[in-house]
């Protein structure tokens, strides 16, 4: 047998209301209020699809004791940073995953994410690799007064996929390729182009999903009225009903779309989806249809077995739902996604050229934070040198690879600075305390002004330190995050 195994999501902290979306643009559309209920997740400055990559494996590989690094890991993704660099690389590197790990980025298609979920279980079920993991996250960028602006949001999920101790059982399934284009962006666009929705519903949805959900049946030698959990993702009102009432699924088997929520999350939103259904809405052997729309049609099926029931994920996507900070500020959001043109100031002109021989050889360091344990004594120290910082110790070359990553800590000292540059100001940044010891300066994310203190437990997250805008390279590396109880 081959299923899920795991499973880890992330939506941002940042909310904006769509109270502040339809304010902003009322004076051109009164029609504006009616869309004013709920809020979207929002990335900070300093996230992307990558970082929102990274938390979403953090939180899978924390979920469960498996132990074992993953044999491949695929990314779906249609807003990856970098059109020419192995960006699944950049999170097997920032999680020291084994570098003997394959990684593919799939992306052009919304439904990347059900795709590469086939191509892991095929691989898996071929015994091409015993583990593997895919990453879906989206960080879309729309037009001011568009209804992508409301109805999108950003987030992500990570789920591993293996032959034992199964959380979910893969009972099979069924593609269709349509080249049906309902959305595009162009090469050299900044911005999704979109149809018209009652062509998208009529001639799409209810054309191309049915017959694809039919065979995925057949395969699998069930019934429609078999499937307890309908999970697809839509936008378009009474889309997804009229496909399950076109089908013989229940109507009561409709799972939430997140959109008061959090909106949709792109490539990542029928993962994001499965989540927070798995997280406390399924029980040992109920059947769950998954589905991914996107130039065609995914149809997976899979039934959930009595170990799903003690699986317990650190945060998952309900815990970031609910560890939310709202927001009205408009301006930050369009700041946020550069849809704005700003004066930065002549502090932000400075050159930021990345020495790439530099982060190469310290890759582990940069992009993994991983320091030092000395052998002789156990002082653990950021960065790893060649001799022990312990004044009792101070052995030469006695230092082993360690990683801070999981590690918590405490703020020493800290500082709100409004002269440097920063796209969310003040910068804050100061020395941290890790328990085991060890010491760091670094900046701190996803803070207001008055919330740091002294002695306040920090945790450690993967964010966009600093935009070479020159060269179009993005530089990461990790910053502090009060941990609030």
């Amino acid at each position: 047998m081959i299923g899920i195994t795991a499973y880890g999501g992330y939506i941002p902290k940042l909310r904006l209301t769509r109270a502040a979306i339809a304010g902003a643009h009322s004076w051109a559309d009164p029609g504006a209020a009616g869309k004013a209920k709920g809020a979207r997740s929002m990335c900070n400055w300093d996230e992307d699809a990558i970082t929102m990559g990274v938390e979403a494996v953090r939180d899978c590989l924390n979920s469960n004791d498996l132990g074992a690094h993953p044999d491949v890991v695929y990314f779906a993704s249609n807003t990856l940073p970098f059109k020419d660099r192995q960006n699944a690389g950049v999170i097997t590197t920032a999680l020291s995953l084994d570098e003997d790990v394959a990684v593919l980025d799939v992306t052009a298609s919304q439904r990347v994410a059900t795709s590469a979920l086939l191509q892991a279980l095929a691989a898996v079920n071929g015994e091409s690799y015993a583990d593997a993991m895919v990453i879906a996250s989206d960080h879309r960028r729309s037009k001011a007064a568009s209804p992508q602006e409301s109805n999108n949001g950003d987030g992500s999920a990570a789920i591993r996929i293996g032959q034992e101790n199964l959380l979910l059982e893969f009972m099979g399934g069924h593609s269709r390729t349509v080249d049906f284009v309902d959305h595009f962006r162009g090469e050299h666009e900044e911005f999704d182009y979109n149809w018209e929705e009652r062509w998208i519903r009529d001639e799409g949805y209810q054309t191309i999903v049915p017959p694809v959900i039919a065979k995925a049946l057949q395969k699998s030698d069930l019934a429609a009225a078999d499937i307890d959990h309908f999970v697809m993702p839509s936008t378009i009102g009474r889309a997804v009903q009229n496909i399950a009432k076109s089908a013989g699924i229940s109507a009561d088997a409709i799972r939430n779309n997140l959109h008061m929520e959090c909106g949709e999350t792109g490539a990542a939103h029928p993962l994001v989806m499965l989540l927070h259904l798995l997280e406390g809405d399924v029980s040992p052997g109920e059947r769950i249809m998954l589905v991914g729309f996107g130039q065609g049609c995914d149809v997976l099926l899979f039934k959930a077995t009595d170990k799903l029931a003690d699986f317990k994920v650190r945060k998952g996507v309900r815990g970031c739902l609910e560890d939310k900070r709202d927001g009205d500020n408009y301006q930050k959001f369009l700041s946020f996604n550069e849809l704005l043109v700003q004066e930065k100031g002549m502090r932000a002109e400075r050159d930021n050229k990345t020495a790439l021989t530099v982060l190469y050889r310290k890759r582990d360091m940069i992009l993994g934070l991983v320091g030092g344990k000395c052998e002789q004594c156990g002082t653990a120290q950021f960065p790893r040198q060649d001799i022990c910082v312990n004044p009792q110790c101070h052995a030469s070359h006695s230092q082993q690879p360690y990683s801070f990553v999981e590690e918590t800590a405490r703020i020493q000292s800290w500082s709100a600075d409004y002269l440097t540059y920063t796209k969310d100001p003040p910068s804050h940044y100061g020395m941290i305390v890790f328990d085991n010891g060890g010491r760091l300066m670094t900046n701190f994310t996803d803070v207001s002004v008055g919330e740091v203190e002294v002695g306040m437990p920090v945790r450690m997250v993967f964010r966009i330190k600093e935009f070479d805008q020159r060269r179009g390279f993005i530089r990461y590396f990790w910053k502090a995050i009060p941990v609030v109880n």
